[in-house]
């Protein structure tokens, strides 16, 4: 690895110290009930955000509450010494994609068929910390 590539790599990973993320893959809901959720809690504080997720009446706010758990968990483990409240975590950025797409046929009149598209998603929630104290 070359000297710049390498700096740059150190860079990257001190910018990246206060954020922790998690991943959902292949949850089978349409990525846009999802983002009906996922648009409650961008940029909330992490307590608000569970408040939101735990009193949504929706389905996906279920899935995203339990992603948002997995994510202060994975921030805890990665900085051991740090308190979360003193950290004040907030959702920093929550990204719903598209995912894999079963194609199913429905019987229709006069001997057609419909096709009926179920669909899935990817969600990627990163928690990021206004002030770090250790």
């Amino acid at each position: 690895m070359g000297k710049r590539k390498r700096e740059s790599a150190i860079a990257l990973k001190e910018a990246n110290k206060d954020l922790a993320f998690a991943k959902l893959n292949n949850c089978p809901t349409s990525p846009r009930k999802m983002r009906l959720v996922a648009d409650q809690v961008r940029g909330e504080d992490v307590n608000k955000a569970l408040a939101i997720l735990k009193f949504s009446p929706k389905e996906a706010s279920r899935k995203l509450e339990k992603l948002l758990l997995s994510a202060i968990s994975n921030w805890q483990s990665k900085n051991e010494e740090a308190d979360v409240e003193k950290a004040a975590l907030f959702v920093k950025e929550i990204k719903v994609d598209g995912g894999k797409m079963l194609k199913r046929l429905r019987p229709a009149p006069q001997g057609r068929a419909h096709r009926i598209r179920k669909r899935s998603n990817h969600v990627t929630l990163v928690l990021g910390a206004n002030n770090l104290e250790n």
